[in-house]
């Protein structure tokens, strides 16, 4: 599955992340490419930057209405959806128990739970059930979708609670999202991002960590110092092969690759 004449769903999709996977889609040569975002009028600005390609559709990922709205606009504007990239987040500081004694604000942890995680398990439960009815590729399958989470989710900072909380139920509900029956077969993996100057990602749903990617079971060779930007790394990463798990329980691996992926530096902000 590559972006190129294929149709791409991005929630967050107006800025940061979400709008440079957008970009990304656009260049690569994407069928179209919807850009979902509670900001009308960024989503708007982008669409009308970009072109016919790229259509905007502002939507609350937390309202269920909404989200079936956008799923169903997409496949009316373009007759399906290829792939989703679900870039949508949400952060919020606050300490378990504050210098003053008292006791975090339980709404905002509830709002980032609802956006994080259950906005992006609503996207991708009713996208996946819209491309279970794709015809499949010449690899079986039928779509890819992408969950963005963080080094948050194994390391998170002082005041991150309820963002780590969210991203590592991301990386939780990765491997057993994409099991499914065979012919609903579908590419999955969840995009974890430091501060978007170096990519942590699961290729579909099989990690990969700087210096080392495994795919089908045999480590490819090392990536250049640096990483690369995570937009750049979803486009570079959706070709690849299906294959869910963890590389350091992956056969084919040797000793040094597992503990570069067991032991990746800690980044100072998630």
């Amino acid at each position: 599955m590559r972006f190129a004449d294929s149709v791409v769903l991005v929630t967050g999709g107006a800025s940061g992340l979400g709008e440079a996977v957008v970009r990304r889609a656009v260049a690569a040569g994407a069928k179209g490419v919807a850009i979902v975002d509670m900001s009308e009028e960024k989503a708007t600005a982008l669409a009308l930057e970009l072109g016919p390609t790229a259509v905007a559709m502002p939507t609350d990922i937390t309202s269920p209405g909404q989200v079936s709205e956008a799923i169903q606009t997409t496949i009316d504007s373009f007759g399906r959806i290829d792939s989703v990239v679900s870039c949508a987040g949400i952060p919020w500081a606050q300490r378990t128990v504050d210098r003053e004694g008292n006791p975090a604000n339980l709404d905002a942890y509830r709002k980032v739970i609802e956006v994080n995680l259950i906005g992006t398990f609503d996207v991708v439960s009713k996208a996946a059930a819209a491309m279970s009815r794709n015809e499949p590729n010449d690899d079986g399958e039928r779509g890819v979708i992408i969950m963005t989470a963080s080094l948050a989710a194994f390391e998170g900072q002082i005041g991150q609670v309820a963002y780590s909380a969210s991203k590592g139920a991301i990386v939780g509900m990765t491997l057993p999202t994409g099991a499914r029956p065979r012919r609903h077969r579908r590419a999955r993996h969840d995009d974890r991002t430091g501060v978007h100057r170096d990519a942590h990602l699961r290729v579909r749903a099989a990690r990969a960590a700087r210096g080392t990617v495994e795919v089908g079971g045999v480590p490819a060779p090392p990536r250049p110092a640096g990483g690369v930007r995570p937009a750049r790394g979803v486009h570079r990463r959706e070709p690849v092969p299906q294959r869910r798990g963890d590389p350091a329980r992956r056969r084919g691996a040797d000793a040094a690759q597992v503990a570069a992926v067991r032991t990746e530096p800690r980044s100072p902000l998630a």
